[in-house]
């Protein structure tokens, strides 16, 4: 139950949904005797728009997120790759045979040069089909055709192609690797979705070395008004507002110890 009212709850609430039920709102308040509230929740709207698409504030929010596991010195041996879906388009891939990356795609080209650097190391491809999603195939098969393709034999791939979620992403791998005592398992994920992935991982007795990728900021930015760049604005404050939402969800719940984990 908890994965659909996290789908749910963010259908209703992120930025984009807010600004618009503020809209519907408001207009439809300015039709009755409470014109006063219509103006205010028109004029919230509008600044939440301005806040969202002008300026830079989705970077800013994010990057608390993505500075939380810096980049570490590769070890020497690795026992495994945990690589976490997400960075696949679903719907594409099931319908074309193929392995389309989207933005967040950088997860598997980091997994698959690891890969190819460590050939002791196993590769788990964490991904089922996430729900509400169109996909007809689940992110794991296109996966492992993605690392097939490179010349990653099939012996080495493991399958979760049951999970729905990131709290499922860590139990099934955990399963599915069985990590020894003194192994070295590293997890490849974007670096703002790190802190919450290391959390539940930690949950699910799964210990692994965090390695982050698909970075949104350069860890130095101001807040800075940018019209120029209104989608990728809306994006970005998308993704941060759905993360930082999916922490204190996932802390009030017990699933995490933290609302921000750390090293």
């Amino acid at each position: 139950m908890f994965p659909y009212l996290t789908k749910l709850f963010w259908v209703l609430f992120s930025p984009l949904s807010v600004i618009v039920i503020l809209l519907v709102a408001g207009f439809g308040l300015s039709f009755s005797r409470f014109r006063r509230l219509s103006r205010w929740l028109t004029g919230l709207a509008i600044v939440l728009l301005f806040a969202v698409c002008a300026t830079n504030v989705g970077a800013l929010a994010i990057r608390p997120l993505e500075r939380q596991f810096p980049i570490v010195a590769e070890p020497a041996q690795i026992a495994g790759i945990v690589v976490l879906g997400g960075g696949m388009d679903g719907e594409l891939n099931g319908a074309n045979r193929g392995w389309e990356l989207n933005r967040f795609g950088d997860r598997f080209v980091e997994a698959l040069r690891l890969a190819l650097r460590h050939p002791e190391a196993k590769v788990l491809i964490a991904g089922g089909i996430a729900i509400l999603s169109e996909a007809r195939e689940t992110e794991a098969a296109a996966g492992a055709r993605f690392f097939e393709a490179f010349g990653i034999a099939p012996g080495r791939l493991l399958l979760d192609d049951r999970s729905r979620n990131t709290e499922e992403n860590a139990a099934f791998s955990r399963a599915l690797a069985r990590p020894q005592a003194g192994e070295t398992w590293v997890l490849v994920t974007s670096a703002f979705h790190m802190p919450r992935a290391m959390g539940l991982f930690r949950r699910a007795g799964f210990d692994v070395m965090p390695w982050p990728t698909d970075y949104f900021t350069a860890g130095t930015e101001g807040l800075a008004f940018n019209p120029e760049s209104a989608s990728d604005n809306l994006a970005v404050a998308s993704v941060a507002a759905r993360e930082w939402t999916g922490l204190v969800g996932y802390y009030l719940s017990g699933k995490i110890d933290q609302i921000l984990p750390g090293p």
